[in-house]
């Protein structure tokens, strides 16, 4: 079973639901999710906020914050997963933001990753260094997602809605 269908199947089993933030994986979450038969049941929908601005319009992460550390650190993956679950209205906030190369960004170098699952139960982050080409890091922080997000379904001690 793909990472993917796996956590459509966890919160299938809660009767929950998930929305995706993303940033440097620009739809790849949101592509796995979908290419899943049943998805509609649990999966409520992304926001790709590429674009840095777009991660405070979008997902109202803090426009201070952005400013002061960039769009690549904990707490803007952080507040990206918890706006994405407050304005797609679901149960699970997921989201990736990181720098995928070939150029630092933000001050961090190149496999700077941040992943980050909102649920009922708080917010945990995970801060990664990938290694490899744009498309290696791309695909490996789309797989660390799904797995901290399967993780922290199964971890969950709230049931569902």
């Amino acid at each position: 079973m793909s990472a993917a269908a796996d956590v459509l199947r966890l919160l299938d089993e809660r009767g929950a639901t998930v929305a995706v933030a993303e940033s440097l994986t620009g739809g790849l979450v949101a592509a796995e999710l979908a290419s899943v038969p049943g998805a509609s049941r649990t999966f409520r929908g992304s926001v790709t906020a590429y674009a840095t601005a777009l991660k405070h319009e979008l997902l109202g992460v803090d426009a201070s914050l952005l400013a002061a550390r960039g769009a690549v650190d904990a707490q803007v993956a952080r507040e990206m997963a918890e706006g994405v679950r407050d304005r797609l209205g679901a149960d699970w906030g997921a989201s990736t933001t990181g720098v995928a190369g070939p150029d630092p960004q933000d001050g961090q170098p190149v496999g700077t990753v941040y992943v980050a699952v909102a649920g009922p139960d708080g917010t945990v982050v995970s801060s990664l260094r990938l290694t490899g080409d744009r498309t290696a890091i791309r695909t490996s922080s789309v797989t660390a997602l799904l797995e901290l997000l399967a993780r922290e379904l199964r971890r969950s001690t709230v049931a569902g809605p």
